[in-house]
């Protein structure tokens, strides 16, 4: 068994990211912008902005962040979203998910500029992944398709589950895993029976937010498992979505958490930042 180390990875990635933002600058006098958008006094949400201003920080862009009370009405976030897409400093527009009830998500996302969308959630970058076409690609997916990249583990004609169906993580995951020749069976928390589908996939990856789900009797011998999700438990630990003590044994790879996909996420979103502000020099 071997552990695939995200945090290892994602500081690699970074410092590779570091050295073309120098050049860029160098070159082009540009510098990469991101502008955040924060509602509300979420802790996990303020928790995830400031890595990520942290990050922006360590490779060299310009960051903003626009904190917002969660009293904030709609259009004022839409206004606030335009004045960004207008902004030449500007490379990647983020709205810190989930948003208040009161706002509709889907509304918020159209209205950021696809060529900014460096959280690939934008309806014209999705179309884009599905139909196998250069485009912004949700950074978690894609910090998972780095991992294999990295670690020379073949998809094509792999049988993979997908444990997760969002918009966010299990349908991008599952597009690029297509484009990539594997054979993907996705599922979700309606599915019948979830063994039967994990149990002859040579690669699992699950990211939904229950502790302890896939279980050894889950995962074959020698199977990949990529565990996404990341849950804080009684004793104030975080554990993944995995039974990582019993299922490790028998995987070839698997991530732990922490330490696993959640450093890749931020390294994604750095990169997908720069192709952005590469594309206006």
């Amino acid at each position: 068994m071997q552990l695939i180390d995200g945090q290892s990875l994602a500081k690699k990635v970074q410092a590779t990211v570091g050295v073309e933002v120098a050049q860029l600058k160098q070159e082009k006098n540009i510098v990469p912008g991101l502008a955040v958008i924060l509602i509300g006094d979420d802790p996990a949400s303020h928790a995830y902005v400031k890595m990520k201003a942290k990050a922006c920080e360590n490779v060299g862009f310009y960051s903003i962040t626009h904190s917002m009370p969660d009293t904030i009405s709609q259009d004022e976030i839409i206004a606030t979203i335009e004045m960004m897409n207008g902004n030449p400093r500007i490379d990647g527009i983020l709205v810190q998910l989930p948003l208040p009830k009161h706002v509709d998500t889907n509304k918020i996302l159209e209205v950021i500029d696809p060529k900014k969308d460096v959280d690939g959630f934008h309806a014209y970058n999705v179309g884009r992944l599905v139909t196998g076409l250069d485009c912004f690609v949700a950074c978690t997916p894609l910090g998972v398709m780095k991992m294999f990249e990295e670690y020379d583990i073949e998809l094509r004609g792999k049988d993979v589950c997908v444990v997760g169906a969002s918009n966010i993580v299990g349908k991008p995951m599952a597009s690029l895993l297509l484009n990539a020749e594997a054979t993907v069976t996705i599922t979700h928390i309606h599915t019948k029976d979830l063994k039967a589908h994990t149990s002859r996939a040579d690669i699992v990856v699950v990211g939904v937010g229950v502790p302890g789900l896939i279980t050894e009797d889950m995962v074959k011998e020698g199977a990949v498992v990529i565990d996404i999700g990341i849950n804080r438990i009684a004793d104030g630990s975080l554990v993944g979505d995995v039974d990582f003590k019993h299922v490790s044994p028998k995987c070839s790879y698997i991530t732990p958490v922490p330490g696993g996909v959640g450093p890749m996420t931020i390294a994604m979103l750095l990169s997908n930042t720069l192709k952005s502000a590469k594309a206006r020099a």
